[in-house]
């Protein structure tokens, strides 16, 4: 579905952000793409889709270069920034004015987005506040049927009821023919959504692995004092939270944000893990 090979980009005097990134996602599945302020999820999204140029390497969806602009990709690829502009338009204008460029799209699913979110179409989007026009662009973004849908911290904004809302309408979305990309630093926003688990640092993919795979090589325990055999831990209440090697089959629940503290403080201690598994399979 998505390939990146040998991606190289930097922003103007600026130091490379990307030096020979590969990236490849596969549909059927909510990919969370986790990072660092400044680890380059958003640059990463932006080239995926075209809105940035590689300068080195290159990038293929559905077998097009996006670079390219090709109508047939267009249709599609929709992106869900953090931030963005919207015209002064009803919501239902809104609707007419841009779903018929989405061969597949449903008003029906839109519709019904619309309720669960209880937005009104007759609401004009520069009179909303940020967290009704995000609810907007999601209930498109969903409804749009894309093969290729990137959202781009989807959580911010949203209400605590907006969430569980969100995380309903997002896990019906997932089908065998779509690729579903999500960056986020909310992670326990969607923790039971997003699967696999992308982490990039320093400009390149350094863990991606399926939950299933996480739990069978790793588990979480809760210690009055640090276990010798912890990949990683931290202070916790009562004591530490830890990451261990699974040696005896008991999987556990994986706190991502542990999981992601872990990885990014100790990459090689995972990768060594994971790449030992691997060989012994």
């Amino acid at each position: 579905m998505i390939r990146m090979d040998s991606v190289t980009f930097a922003y103007p005097r600026k130091a490379p952000l990307f030096d020979r990134l590969d990236v490849e996602l596969e549909a059927g599945t909510i990919y969370g793409l986790l990072g660092r302020n400044g680890a380059g999820k958003t640059t990463m999204l932006k080239l995926m889709c075209g809105a940035l140029f590689p300068q080195g390497g290159s990038v293929r969806i559905l077998g097009y270069d996006p670079v390219e602009r090709d109508p047939e990709l267009q249709q599609e690829l929709f992106l869900i920034p953090e931030e963005f502009a919207t015209p002064a338009l009803r919501v239902g204008t809104h609707r007419s004015l841009y779903a018929p460029l989405y061969p597949r799209f449903s008003h029906e699913e839109f519709d019904s987005c619309l309720r669960e979110f209880e937005i009104d179409q007759a609401m004009n989007l520069k009179q909303m506040s940020f967290g009704q026009k995000k609810k907007v662009m999601l209930a498109f973004g969903l409804a749009a049927h894309t093969r290729v849908l990137m959202l781009d911290e989807p959580t911010n904004a949203l209400d605590i009821p907006s969430k569980g809302q969100f995380r309903r309408l997002l896990a019906g979305a997932s089908d065998g023919e779509r690729v579903i990309v999500v960056s986020t630093h909310q992670v326990r926003d969607l923790e039971h959504l997003i699967d696999p688990i992308t982490i990039l640092e320093a400009g390149r993919v350094i863990f991606q692995h399926r939950m299933e795979e996480i739990v069978a090589r790793i588990r979480m325990v809760h210690a009055a004092d640090e276990p010798v055999e912890a990949i990683y831990a931290e202070s916790a209440m009562g004591g530490y939270a830890a990451l261990v090697p699974d040696t005896d089959g008991r999987e556990s629940r994986i706190d991502l944000e542990l999981l992601f503290n872990g990885v990014t403080t100790a990459p090689l201690s995972f990768e060594r893990l994971f790449a030992a598994e691997e060989v012994s399979r």
